[in-house]
């Protein structure tokens, strides 16, 4: 069996840098820190209220630092694992009778007063690289831990297409009007529950005026001058890539 044990944000691994595996956890779990099963019970997903400081062979790393130690289908199901922590500690009781919830799949609940059943909900987010000629636009919002500059991003709104998520995003953030809307790819985004899906447009017409309230900085960038890039483990990067790499760039 493997196990996706959470404190904070941390997911424990070994050592060496693995999920830890075997026939028993790493560490005595008490029952309220047994969350759920996956896999028909080979993967244990668990939460800690402290984190574990005093072994050795185990340690604690930031989720989304485990992207650069854990193999690609480890990290993805770590993802998921964390979102079903997040789930549970969100869904102690009915929203509807107050009644009390219980694991009724391996993925969802069910009050077992009047019957009401929940699955984990995703916040659906939009990002978009926008090209102009030789040059992207790259931004840096207030909500980033570091120096390095992303792409126009926003949460989807109810009763809106992702196409038009997208040309209203843009327009709120930095008064662009843009056209060719495409999709380029999604990628699950567990910080908590989200959904990230990605796509590339044209500039069309306007004057760059950057959102105040959610932009600290922002420009147009071309392939030798980028700014600090976003990590390698976001879509963002690989939309920035995708650019940097493509035939026009030879």
């Amino acid at each position: 069996m493997k196990y996706f044990i959470f404190c904070q944000g941390d997911i424990l691994l070994t050592s060496e840098g693995a999920v830890p595996f075997g026939d028993s956890a790493p560490i005595e779990l008490k029952p309220w820190e047994k969350v759920t099963t996956l896999q028909d019970g080979q993967v244990v997903v668990g939460m800690l209220s402290k984190p574990v400081t005093n072994r050795p062979d185990l340690q604690m790393v930031p989720l989304r630092k485990s992207f650069h130690i854990l193999p690609a289908e480890d990290y993805q199901l770590a993802g998921k694992c964390a979102e079903l922590v997040y789930f549970h500690q969100n869904t102690k009781f009915c929203g509807v009778c107050g009644g009390e919830m219980k694991w009724q799949t391996e993925i969802s609940k069910q009050c077992c007063e009047c019957g009401k059943e929940l699955w984990p909900s995703l916040a659906t987010a939009i990002i978009v690289r926008i090209n102009k000629g030789d040059e992207i636009l790259m931004v840096h919002a207030h909500t980033f831990r570091d120096r390095h500059y992303g792409l126009v991003a926003g949460f989807v709104e109810t009763g809106e297409t992702l196409e038009e998520c997208v040309e209203r995003e843009v327009w709120e953030e930095t008064h662009l009007h843009i056209t060719n809307i495409r999709y380029f790819a999604s990628q699950p985004w567990p910080y908590p529950s989200g959904l990230m899906v990605g796509f590339t447009a044209d500039y069309l017409s306007g004057e760059l005026q950057l959102q105040k309230a959610e932009l600290s900085d922002g420009g147009w960038y071309s392939r030798d001058n980028l700014p600090y890039l976003p990590d390698p483990s976001s879509i963002a990067y690989r939309l920035i890539m995708d650019w940097v790499n493509s035939p026009d760039a030879l």
